[in-house]
């Protein structure tokens, strides 16, 4: 590269114009300064000088020029960096005689993923451009994104590069390609829609191959994706970066959605703001590539239940980077793509623009999650919610969280700023856990609080020790015994299957309400006479309608079933006495 190309794009860009498209900066007397990109900090001590179009963090020692700023922030080499900057400084790249034979291993990957790139684009089908036509895409958006196809030819990819001069070694290291058992070289993707995945710079890294074809084998994944290579890392690769940055600047905020096509008919429909994940979870390095851009995050994912998870885990890791976070949620069965398709552009501009907080979001699907329950609702709340509020950076943020909880729950603003002070900082997959909680099928819809509440008292209990236990003045073998024929087998074993997070939860809540009770074995005992006068009132309800039905059938079946009833009507009296009696 002549050196004075590189001259070239540093007279045009000054480094006030290009740190400053990363980060707020400040005047600081002859300097600029700002809090530093590259570590954590409450006070400034990133400092910019525009005359010697420097900078340096007194806080992390990290210092350099246009380029070496950008290397950093974008995850680049050199090159790249020159790339982006020539790129915005409208300076044209030009190479010293010899220099493109001259090319390093680095820039052979590269020039080998491009080869492939547009090797892919010359094959696409007829077929496969209906399909993408079917999904939405116009022409000029597949060729916009280069999108390609990989036919059923067992090493069609690897024959047309090995004639453009690349070594089978490169094309396997690039991971186009994979060893036979026998040693040939044969094609990883094939029968696929191919999507490029691309750095920030726009330089192909590599593919994602989406299943497609006649030809393609029914147990092949839906989505393929290159391997680990020396130039992709899933966990530092966002589809569409190189596309969405500057949009992400210019409306302030960045939208995250699932799937390659998600992305682009987002793109397509106007936001172009839009990132996606490639075949991983968002993640730490993720939001740090999103927060070089804007602070601001809208989570636009699948609205299955899989989606609503990874929601959760992407909030968690964008709350983390200190990011404001919002969630559109979607109608079920429908991701962006389709809801896009099926309601247009216009609508999924409102559901962007009417996206929720994310607490608001958590809230709202715990809630109907839990339907009615109260107690359920609270506990659930106080595991997954309360850990997101935790990580708000903003105390006006947390006041308002406290509020806003207080008032779906019922309950004072004190009890939820008391238990948030409780809470440690953010745990591994909260809303996971609750999701996973809620799916134990526990048909305990009347009582479920009380025999959750006796089930927790048993376990914390039974978690003393041997010595405590003995010490006891609860007999949990014996309570145990008492609750299942309280609530019934059935529901008895569903209690025996939860979870092992949701018995912990029962236990800490047995101990946070029953340490200090001067009654526990009375307590324990009442609970259990409610829950065995319920059932046997079921029951009760039950067999008086049999004895209507049968009361012109045999006079056996109805005297017996008399005498059930006289039974439990004298045994429900008794557990009526016994309850109101103490």
């Amino acid at each position: 590269m002549k050196t004075d190309t590189v001259q070239q794009v540093k007279d045009r860009l000054s480094i006030t114009d290009v740190v400053g498209g990363y980060v707020k900066l400040a005047r600081s007397g002859a300097s600029l300064k700002a809090r530093c990109p590259f570590h954590a900090e409450k006070t400034p001590s990133f400092h910019v000088s525009p005359e010697r179009g420097t900078y340096h963090c007194f806080g992390c020692g990290e210092g350099g020029d246009i380029f070496t700023f950008v290397e950093k922030m974008e995850g680049l080499d050199f090159k790249g960096a020159l790339k982006v900057l020539a790129e915005r400084a409208g300076v044209p790249l030009v190479y010293a005689h010899g220099e493109r034979e001259e090319k390093d291993e680095r820039d052979r990957l590269f020039a080998l993923l491009e080869a492939a790139a547009l090797f892919y684009s010359s094959r696409l089908s007829d077929e496969a451009r209906e399909y993408l036509r079917g999904r939405g895409l116009t022409d000029a958006t597949i060729s916009h994104f280069r999108i390609g196809l990989a036919g059923s030819g067992w090493s069609d990819a690897a024959d047309h590069l090995r004639g453009k001069g690349y070594s089978e070694k490169e094309i396997t290291d690039d991971g186009l390609a994979k060893r036979s058992e026998r040693g040939s070289l044969l094609d990883r993707f094939r029968n696929r829609i191919m999507f490029p995945l691309s750095d920030s710079a726009g330089r192909v890294i590599g593919f994602s191959g989406r299943s497609f074809g006649a030809d393609a084998s029914p147990e092949a994944p839906k989505y393929l994706n290159s391997p680990e290579t020396p130039l992709f890392r899933k966990s530092r690769v966002l589809f569409g970066l190189d596309k969405a940055k500057a949009a992400m600047r210019t409306l302030g905020c960045a939208l995250l959605v699932e799937g390659q096509v998600d992305l682009i008919m987002a793109h397509q429909a106007g936001w172009e703001n839009a990132v996606a994940a490639s075949g991983t979870a968002f993640t730490a390095e993720h939001a740090a590539l999103v927060k070089r851009f804007t602070d601001n995050l809208i989570i636009a994912l699948d609205a299955d239940e899989a989606g609503v998870k990874a929601a959760g885990k992407a909030a968690r890791a964008a709350l983390a980077q200190g990011f404001n976070v919002k969630v559109a949620r979607l109608p079920a069965g429908l991701d962006p793509a389709d809801f896009i398709l099926k309601e247009g552009a216009d609508a999924w501009k409102e559901k962007i623009r009417s996206a929720k907080d994310i607490i608001e979001f958590l809230l709202d699907v715990l809630q109907e999650r839990f339907g009615g329950s109260d107690d359920r609702l609270r506990r659930a709340v106080e595991a997954a919610v309360l850990p997101f509020v935790k990580e708000a950076a903003s105390p006006i943020a947390r006041e308002r969280y406290v509020r806003l909880i207080a008032g779906r729950l019922g309950v004072s603003e004190g009890a939820v700023a008391e238990a948030l002070a409780r809470v440690p900082s953010l745990p591994d997959e909260p809303l996971e856990r609750e999701m996973e909680r809620s799916d134990t099928r526990e048909p305990l819809a009347r009582g479920d609080a009380r025999a959750n509440s006796v089930f927790g008292i048993i376990l914390w209990q039974e978690s003393l020790g041997q010595e405590s236990l003995a010490q006891s003045e609860i007999d949990a073998a014996g309570a145990r015994a008492d609750l299942a024929e309280a609530i019934g087998p059935e529901r008895f074993a569903l209690l025996e299957a939860l979870p092992e997070g949701a018995k912990e939860a029962l236990r800490f809540e047995a101990e946070r309400l029953h340490a200090s009770a001067r009654s526990l074995s009375q307590d324990c005992a009442g609970q259990i006479a409610l829950l065995l006068r319920e059932r046997l009132s079921r029951e009760l309800v039950e067999i008086t309608a049999r004895l209507r039905r049968a009361e012109a059938g045999e006079h056996n079946e109805t005297k017996d079933l008399v005498e059930q009833s006289r039974a439990l009507t004298a045994r429900i009296a008794l557990l009526h006495a016994a309850v109101y009696t103490g």
